[in-house]
């Protein structure tokens, strides 16, 4: 059984208990009156965001069913009130849209035209497998509103693994958008540290070590957008990117959230289907992730995926230089009826009727939102 860390999760409480609460969704997709920022690749974003409440082998790829170690177990009842977690959610989702502003573009011009709830299938983090900086360290928190651990999956080439967390049974499944709405599932990676060259463990060891008890706080990083360890070092940033661009983008990244996901199944209007949804963002000028196909399909064909090119803004880095680094992205996600349900008429499909869980091969393509080959497209 996890234990949560009462002094961490106290102040993780106290602080963002005191952080300006976000508008809902509703408040940026019907006030707005001014047409989508689109930056380019090497933005600097100085203006403010309005909040909302909304080419690898199969033997690189695996994924551990079921797996979940002690570590991962669910808190027998949720020890923080539906508020707060929700306001922490926000808080996160605040930092993460001034940090990508293509993503509330999106979120406003979908809404624009569906005139739906834009409900959430899941938010994804990254960390570093080493020194209590992995999954677990943002784990705990969801763990402890009653989250469960699921499926754990492999990524042998990336030298990663993940493990996604399904909400409480409870969960809200009222028609409000984005954090307000149906809680989402959470898919958590790490790094294996332990897996990389001499020098790249040394550089991220560096910094973790930096960070102190940084690891217990990981919950409160991502909600203040504050790395947990020193700013690091140009040198030492291209130095990791050269051999993993996943751990170059947590270095200057930390907890915060790598991206949201809108349910597209969920919409109303044609956009549901997210071949329409893909084309009606490309004919409005973003750029989607082209590794392996705009589209990601997972083998049984219930699962589909797409998402955006990661924005990138400049970063200034400790030794007093500035560069740009790719920051967030959005995606989107499709879940199909399971075959034992295809006779249900459309308006009893309820979300469990769908396909769950993930999907290594679609997951690995989805990564490379954040990748320089993904940002040179974009660019170009």
């Amino acid at each position: 059984m996890l234990k949560m860390e009462s002094s961490g999760f106290s102040t993780v409480f106290s602080i963002c208990s005191s952080i300006k609460k976000s508008k809902p969704l509703s408040s940026l997709i019907t006030s707005s009156s001014s047409s989508p920022l689109i930056p380019t690749p090497s933005t600097r974003i100085t203006v403010p965001v309005k909040p909302i409440s909304i080419g690898i082998t199969k033997r690189s790829l695996s994924v551990v069913s079921g797996s979940k170690s002690d570590e991962f177990q669910p808190i027998s009842a949720p020890q923080v009130s539906d508020s707060f977690f929700r306001s922490v959610l926000a808080s996160m989702e605040k930092v993460y849209l001034s940090r990508n502003p293509t993503a509330g573009a999106i979120l406003e011009l979908v809404h624009s035209f569906d005139a739906s709830p834009i409900c959430y299938d899941h938010l994804a983090f990254r960390t570093f497998g080493v020194d209590g900086h992995g999954i677990n360290s943002m784990a705990k928190f969801f763990l402890e509103f009653g989250y469960t651990a699921k499926e754990e999956l492999r990524f042998p080439a990336k030298k990663l693994k993940a493990l996604w967390f399904a909400p409480p049974g409870n969960n809200y499944t009222g028609y409000g958008s984005g954090v307000s709405g149906p809680l989402p599932r959470v898919f958590i990676s790490e790094l294996l540290v332990h897996e990389m060259s001499s020098r790249a463990q040394e550089i991220i060891r560096k910094y973790t070590n930096l960070s102190g008890s940084g690891a217990k706080y990981a919950a409160l990083a991502s909600a203040v957008g504050s790395l947990p360890w020193k700013k690091p070092s140009l040198s030492e940033f291209q130095e990791l990117a050269r051999e993993s661009e996943y751990a170059a983008w947590t270095l200057v990244n930390g907890y915060a959230l790598n991206h949201v996901t809108i349910s597209t199944h969920r919409l109303k209007s044609h956009l549901k289907n997210i071949h329409s949804l893909n084309q009606f963002i490309e004919e409005n000028g973003f750029k989607l992730n082209s590794e392996g196909g705009v589209l990601k399909v997972s083998p049984d064909g219930l699962l589909l995926q797409s998402s955006t090119v990661a924005d990138s803004t400049v970063f200034d880095f400790a030794d007093g230089t500035s560069e740009s680094v790719p920051r967030s992205y959005i995606e989107f996600a499709e879940r199909l009826v399971l075959p034992q349900f295809k006779n249900l008429p459309e308006r009893e499909v309820k979300e469990f009727h769908r396909r769950d869980g993930f999907e290594v091969g679609n997951a690995d393509k989805i990564f490379e939102s954040t990748s320089k080959d993904q940002l040179t497209r974009k660019a170009a």
